[in-house]
């Protein structure tokens, strides 16, 4: 699937192609921490199926719990996360916010990881009331 996307102000843009079977929610904390949110979605994306078509993220390097390096890319102007990769990888491949992306509605999660972490209140989502908007 052809995909586009872009951090909120517009200064990074981005297009690859995806395979929404390969869409994935992660509970790991750093994920809840990293977007301010109870969990994360991202896409696994090859990395010669992505291309930047506009701007230059910023990266910032963590290491993740199992010891590997990740780079993660966010716009320096807006601040939005817009993909992780791992430095040095044999395989690459990008890990896409499917939040910046312009398909976002037609990527559902097919997978849920770190799992130990999830936020116990979000099994309970469905019965909170609902305000179509603010």
């Amino acid at each position: 699937m052809r995909v586009d996307g872009s951090c909120h102000c517009g200064a990074v843009r981005y297009e690859a192609d995806l395979d929404p079977a390969r869409v994935g929610i992660c509970h790991c904390t750093d994920c809840q921490q990293f977007s301010g949110a109870p969990f994360r979605t991202s896409a696994l994306v090859e990395a010669e199926a992505f291309q930047l078509l506009e701007g230059s993220p910023s990266l910032y390097e963590k290491i993740a719990e199992n010891g590997a390096r990740r780079s993660l890319a966010f716009c320096g102007q807006c601040g939005t996360h817009l993909y992780g990769t791992t430095p040095g990888a044999t395989t690459p491949f990008y890990s896409v916010r499917v939040g910046t992306l312009a398909q976002r509605a037609e990527l559902p999660p097919r997978l849920q990881i770190w799992c130990s972490s999830e936020l116990p209140w979000l099994a309970d989502l469905a019965g909170i009331r609902r305000v179509p908007k603010q």
